[in-house]
């Protein structure tokens, strides 16, 4: 098949976790307003079937947005793929009022999505894993408006090559462990924890420990305490005990739409300052109900002389190795900064994740894709990567914009807006070179 003979698409999502779903609702909404406004899209995720943090879906544990924060309706409040709309569409609109409460369970917002997802699945191929980025073959960069990609199927047994005007990167987080740590059986980062545990007997679960300051090392420990009332819980913190997250009006306003604006224009000091005094809305930052639960945990313990809950301050997971069918694990902190080695029969290491990174994916296109001084992608506002003048085409992200888009890069509080956004913008582009080939077609030109 030749470089001419490919599927041919306006946008190519890679990854399909809730910032592309957000992504291909806006950009079906925008295509119901007349078949001569469609955009043509298809979306590729390396997942079997939908999934978001599955491996967190604890027992009662809610978001941390209101539901309002949804997939569209900061963007189109009269949505059909709303949080009411799915709520409405499962028969629990009533049931919700009445539970008087802005956050639903982190389980039901994954159900909204999974519904959301099946309205336009037509779009989606799951397993298939986007392994490169190219020009066409022979194609003078100057004239260049669109890009190969290379897509594996079926966990590798196929592949095929579609053709991109614009591609949507969204391939998520990467989870990130201590230095000198690596997953196996018994070490696992918060991302597989629930997969990891229902794959342990629990009675082998004896003495276990937790290692992070934020929501998911919080919500852990306490799970693995109430679910293992014969084992010691260990919460090794790096910070002397939870910090608590402030979700207060005024500190809520960092999410907004306009604060995006004022980051992304901000000189460095403003932009410093974000970072200064609202790093505390999201980043290493817990519940207060969540504390209050541990805590009342811990105290209830001590008062019945029992010390099932444990709690390491100014610690830090230095290192783990295997001995016998132990962990141990070396841990530095405390006062003096002492290295010392326990043991335990599991480690969950709740230390977060790094941003996400598309220059393996780009391969020989990242030359062309411009960086700061500190070597970070140059990304203009609409979330483009701002790109070397032969290359036409759009490389946009969602996700990965901290350094440019601020604390919502990779966040839901900003999704809806974001991807209406990046919609307006391949749509504004998309009419301006359509105007472009007009143009030159008058003159019997060529802009192929």
């Amino acid at each position: 098949m030749s470089d001419r003979e490919h599927e041919i698409y306006d946008v190519v999502g890679i990854g399909f976790g809730p910032s592309n779903l957000s992504l291909a609702i806006a950009l079906e909404e925008h295509r119901a307003n007349g078949p001569e406004t469609g955009i043509k899209s298809v979306f590729f995720e390396r997942q079997s079937s939908f999934g978001w943090h599955r491996n967190m879906l604890l027992p009662l544990t809610t978001m941390q947005i209101s539901f309002l924060k949804d997939l569209v309706t900061f963007r189109n409040p009269t949505s059909s793929f709303s949080f009411v709309a799915y709520l409405h569409a499962s028969g629990r609109l009533t049931q919700f009022v009445n539970n008087q409460d802005f956050f639903p369970t982190r389980q039901e917002f994954h159900q909204y999505l999974e519904w959301a997802q099946a309205r336009v699945a037509d779009r989606i191929v799951y397993g298939s894993e986007v392994q490169s980025i190219r020009l066409p073959s022979g194609a003078a960069p100057e004239r260049s408006q669109r890009l190969l990609l290379e897509v594996a199927e079926d966990g590798g047994r196929s592949a095929r090559v579609v053709e991109a005007r614009n591609v949507v990167i969204s391939t998520g987080l990467v989870p990130s462990m201590p230095e000198g740590t690596e997953r196996d059986e018994r070490v696992w980062h918060s991302s597989e924890f629930l997969e990891k545990y229902r794959r342990t007997d629990p009675r082998e679960l004896r003495r276990v420990a937790v290692a992070g300051a934020g929501q998911s090392a919080a919500e852990i420990t306490r799970f693995l305490y109430d679910e293992l009332p014969h084992a010691q819980v260990c919460a090794v913190i790096p910070s002397y005990g939870y910090s608590v997250a402030d979700d207060t009006p005024f500190a809520n306003q960092i999410f907004d739409r306009e604060a995006v604006d004022d980051y992304y224009f901000g000189t460095r000091q403003a932009r410093d300052a974000f970072w200064r005094y609202h790093r505390n809305t999201n980043y290493s930052v817990v519940d207060d109900d969540v504390i209050r639960d541990l805590y009342h945990r811990w105290y209830d313990d001590d008062v019945r002389g029992v010390r099932r809950l444990e709690f390491l301050n100014l610690t830090r997971v230095a290192g783990v190795k295997r001995v016998g069918t132990e962990t141990r694990v070396s841990l530095q902190g405390g006062p003096d900064a002492e290295v010392r080695e326990l043991d335990f029969d599991a480690v969950v290491c709740a230390t977060g994740y790094d941003p996400m990174e598309p220059a393996g994916l780009l391969g020989g296109l990242d030359p062309l894709c411009l960086r700061d001084e500190t070597g970070r992608y140059r990304v203009e506002r609409d979330y483009r990567i701002v790109t070397a003048p032969e290359m036409r085409c759009g490389i946009y992200l969602q996700g990965g914009t901290e350094h440019t888009h601020g604390l919502t890069s990779s966040l839901l509080s900003n999704i809806a807006v974001r991807s209406g956004e990046i919609v307006d913008s391949i749509v504004t582009r998309s009419t301006g070179r359509s105007t472009e080939r007009a143009l030159f077609a008058e003159v019997g030109g060529d802009i192929r």
